[in-house]
Order: structure tokens, then sequence, then C-alpha cells
């Protein structure tokens, strides 16, 4: 199978271009060529901007699937399609779990639940508009391609080479061990989903030409924030209790921790993606993953969470 990607030297797409590549096939990489520029010796380049609409290096060629990682905005998508034209077999589009509307969620829900509008006026990304975007982008992908298309939306990908501090932040605070504070509730639910099991599942769906949309979400077991907590207390052979304080005195967006009208929207099914094939790696093997990755990087700042001061403080008055 001859793939292209577009990104792949990132996170998501690096994940996906080393399964493709321990799997056999052929891939060529598409981007700006300015990240990840030692990765995949050997593996061709085509050398364009998504942002500027350079698709020159994709005149040429043809493959059996599209990878689209780094389409965000529906202008990102309009243009690779009309660049690569019938010269894919299967277009699969990477999208989110931001594209479900929030109002009204339930547990449980699949793939059919509702939708945010379309978003075509704005490239500007926030916490609305990015799903929205995204909404527009898979509509376009799927007018193009119909039965050739495929929707993949993964929850929160977590993972070796994960820039962002979500599960890394709780990773190495529980690896410390003692009173953990938590600015939210134990029994918050949680879904993330392996890095390396969304890229076995992305060529699994290409390799039996799936269309239609998938939630990647794991893990394989329902699971809480606080058992999330204690699972990387396990994994690092510490000991935690976690001590819920307020959320006010931490501010918005702490890693992994959502306001309880949220909740609904981090208990989707999976069943569909399982029964695609999607596999499950336990919980305990993504947080040793990043244990032990983050200790390589020398644990670098986070940027987010709280410092071992802060913390301190915030325990002091429980």
């Amino acid at each position: 199978m001859r793939i292209l990607v577009l990104g792949g030297t990132s996170f998501v797409g690096r994940a996906i271009v080393a399964d493709v590549l321990r799997e056999g096939a052929e891939v060529t990489l598409f981007g700006r060529g300015r990240t990840g520029t030692g990765l995949f010796p050997g593996v061709p380049r085509l050398v364009g901007d998504r942002d500027s609409g350079d698709y020159a290096a994709l005149r040429g060629g043809s493959w059996d699937a599209v990878v689209d990682v780094s389409g965000y905005v529906p202008r990102h998508v309009g243009q690779a399609m009309h660049a690569l034209g019938d010269r894919v077999g299967r277009y699969l589009f990477i999208s989110s779990h931001a594209v479900y509307a929030p109002e009204g969620a339930v547990a449980g829900q699949d793939e059919d639940a509702p939708r945010r509008p379309p978003e075509r006026g704005t490239e500007k990304l926030d916490n609305v508009t990015y799903g929205a975007n995204k909404v527009a982008c898979e509509d376009d992908v799927q007018a193009r391609y119909g039965e050739r298309a495929t929707i993949v939306r993964p929850c929160k990908v977590a993972g070796r080479y994960d820039e962002q501090p979500g599960l890394t932040y709780w990773v190495r605070r529980a690896a410390r061990g003692g009173r953990v504070a938590l600015p939210g509730r134990p029994e918050q639910p949680v879904q993330l989903v392996d890095s390396r099991d969304l890229a076995r599942f992305v060529l699994r769906l290409l390799a039996d030409q799936r269309p239609g949309a998938f939630q990647a979400v794991g893990p394989a077991e329902p699971t809480t924030l606080g058992e999330l907590i204690g699972t990387c207390a396990q994994v690092a052979g510490t000991e935690v209790e976690v001590v819920p304080v307020d959320p006010d005195a931490v501010g918005p967006f702490f890693p992994l921790v959502r306001t309880k009208d949220m909740w609904p929207s981090l208990q989707r099914s999976a069943a569909r993606a399982r029964a695609a094939g999607m596999p499950a790696t336990p919980l305990a093997d993504t947080i040793a993953d990043i244990l032990d990755w983050d200790r390589e990087r020398g644990e670098p700042p986070l940027g987010h969470g709280l410092s071992a001061a802060e913390e301190a403080a915030l325990l002091a008055q429980t």
C-alpha cells in the first residue's frame, strides 16, 4: 500500500508514519520541512505549506490512500483535494471529538450524535471554531470522496512525544507521591486514546477500505480522573492521596480537568471503532511509556499545572 501523509512529523502523525513503516507499507510525507527533519530517514518528503496554499509538490504521483493529519480549516482540505484529485484511492481525515455539539450531550453517544454547525467564515481557532471548522472539513471530504472517505474522531490522544501537558502532568506528579491536589472531582470520567492505538486503527481502516466516521476513544475500560492518578502512582511505584481543592484557585484549562457539564462528552461510545478493529492498550502501559519518555527527555517544564510550591500552598488550606 502506498500512503501519503499530510503532516507526519509531530505526535499523532509521527505515530501513524511509524506504524505504516512497521507494517511494510510505502509512505510519502508532505509538510513544511521544519519539524522532525531527522525522523524517518529514507522516506520521501514533499515540501509545501498548507497555510500559504503551496501544494505544487503534490502535482505528480499517486497513492492508494492519503491520511490528513494537518487539516484544520476547510481551505486546507479543499486545496489538498483539488491538488490530489483522483490520484488517491481513499482520503482519511483525522478530525476531532470537538466536532460534536455540547448541548444535550449524554453519556454513551455514538458517531451519529449532533455536530456543531460547520464554520467557513473564520480560520481563527478557539474552543468553538476549532470543532466547527473540523465539521466543515469532514463535510467537504465526504462530499468529494463519498465511499472513499473515512473520518476518525479521536478523543484526547496520549503517549510518547505528546508535547501537551494533559496526561504527562499527572504521570509526573504521581511519580513524586504524597498528597496530590486535584482542582476538580476524582469521579470525573476521563477518555484517552493511546497514540499507538490510533495509528494502528488508521492503518486498519485503510487496509479494510472502511468508509464512514469512527470515534477513536479509550481506554478499554471506563476510568475516572481519580483512578487515573492512582494508576499513575502504581506504575511509578509510589503512593498518593488525591485531595480535591477549589478549581477557582487555579483558573481554567487545568490538565484533564473538566467542568461537570462536560462530563457526558468524556463518555463517548467506542463500539463502532472496536468492531472495526481498534486496539486498546492498557492505560497502565500508556502511562509507563509516557513516564519513561518524560524521564528520557529530562522532564522539561510543562507550562501548565501547579508548581510544587503552588500545590503545597493549596494543600495547606485543606
